[in-house]
């Protein structure tokens, strides 16, 4: 069929949202479409050059008139700008606030009639939905939308009783690039890190926000100190950083938590984890279980959002409630403690993620909903 060309709005930064847009980018562009990024700056993993891949910058000039500067508007003119030059096929934008609202703007601007597919990952819907004052603007860029896409079933049923769209919205499950994600040697890294090699080793990913629950990480795993001898690695940055910080030096953990920062290691570092800890209060997937599922690391996680359609509750991995730290500790205990369990976790985890979650079955479905945005299925 014809190639395609694609332009693709997402966040740059560190988030499930953006690690998606990127890897489905260079998987599109490997099939021989054209994906143009227009971003404020380069996706965080786009660090694999692609010649069908091109980045297209969104600058912002500060005028005294505007309290904050106005990226909604000049992401708008960048779009239009580069529909105009490059004749695109279709948009994926990722998130509805604010990047279907300006898609739309941008399509109006250049006096264009593409297809968008916008790709709902979360927070637009279950915080903004919440909000009165953003409700029906979120409304605004899904109704505005050529095709809609969740990517969790709990997040597709959250946007229908909160946002009530006139869209029909497919869920299209987030997934991983199998060749990175995959059980490995870690090398010399849990000695490079100060891990003695007889300690288990805990693993929280994230942005570190508020919605991300790190309070309950950490209260859980001093209680599991007292029973074995481990280490938890909180890997990432974001706004509660100094809060988490604050929290380990109260609890006299700083020998046991390693803040690692923002890595671009993470199968390395999920190599040399026994376990992912993630007690997140919302979580629309949970793209941090599947990395790790892929890398033989069952997940003790909350049942909040997604995480249940990621997490088979005994098969794979261990649901507890939210908020049930005791649970959480005796799930991870259980895991730490039990070799043969943990094996059969890893087992069946591995089969999840080729059977559910493989990335040429997800790649395909988002390739057809392309061409039929594009008018050309």
């Amino acid at each position: 069929m014809e190639k395609l060309k694609i332009g693709v709005i997402c966040y740059p930064s560190l988030g499930g949202s953006g690690v998606v847009a990127t890897e489905l980018g260079l998987m599109m562009a490997k099939r021989g479409h054209e994906l143009h990024y227009i971003t404020s700056s380069v996706p965080f993993r786009l660090l694999e050059k692609h010649e069908n891949i091109h980045f297209h910058e969104v600058t912002i000039e500060g005028y005294a008139v505007f309290k904050y500067p106005p990226y909604d508007i000049a992401l708008a003119n960048q779009i239009a700008r580069v529909i105009e030059e490059k004749d695109l096929d279709l948009l994926h934008v990722h998130y509805a606030m604010p990047h279907a609202v300006s898609a739309a703007l941008g399509k109006d601007m250049a006096g264009s009639n593409i297809g968008v597919i916008t790709t709902l990952h979360g927070t637009d819907v279950t915080i903004l939905g919440h909000d009165d004052s953003l409700r029906n603007t979120v409304r605004y860029g899904i109704n505005k939308s050529t095709i809609v896409t969740a990517v969790s079933h709990s997040l597709k049923e959250d946007t229908i009783r909160l946002i009530n769209p006139d869209k029909e919205i497919h869920t299209i499950y987030n997934f991983i690039d199998e060749k990175t994600y995959v059980p490995s040697d870690p090398g010399t890294l849990k000695e490079e890190l100060g891990i003695k090699k007889e300690e288990k080793v805990l693993i929280h990913i994230s942005n570190f926000r508020k919605v991300k629950n790190i309070p309950d990480v950490v209260k859980s795993f001093q209680q599991i100190t007292q029973s074995i001898d481990t280490k938890l690695l909180l890997v990432g940055e974001g706004p509660e950083m100094e809060n988490i910080r604050q929290l380990v030096n109260d609890l006299n953990l700083e020998e046991h938590v390693i803040f690692t920062g923002k890595r671009n290691d993470m199968a390395q570092l999920l190599a040399i984890s026994d376990v992912m800890f993630h007690l997140s209060e919302k979580e629309a997937f949970g793209l941090v279980l599947l990395e790790a599922m892929a890398c033989g690391v069952p997940s003790v996680a909350t049942d909040r959002g997604g995480i249940p359609e990621v997490i088979m509750d005994g098969e794979n991995g261990f649901i507890v409630p939210y908020g049930d730290t005791d649970a959480a500790v005796e799930k991870v205990l259980q895991l730490l403690q039990n070799d043969e369990l943990r094996h059969s976790f890893i087992v069946n985890g591995l089969r999840t993620v080729k059977e559910k979650f493989h990335s040429a079955n997800i790649v395909e479905q988002y390739e057809r909903l392309y061409y039929e945005a594009a008018g050309k299925s």
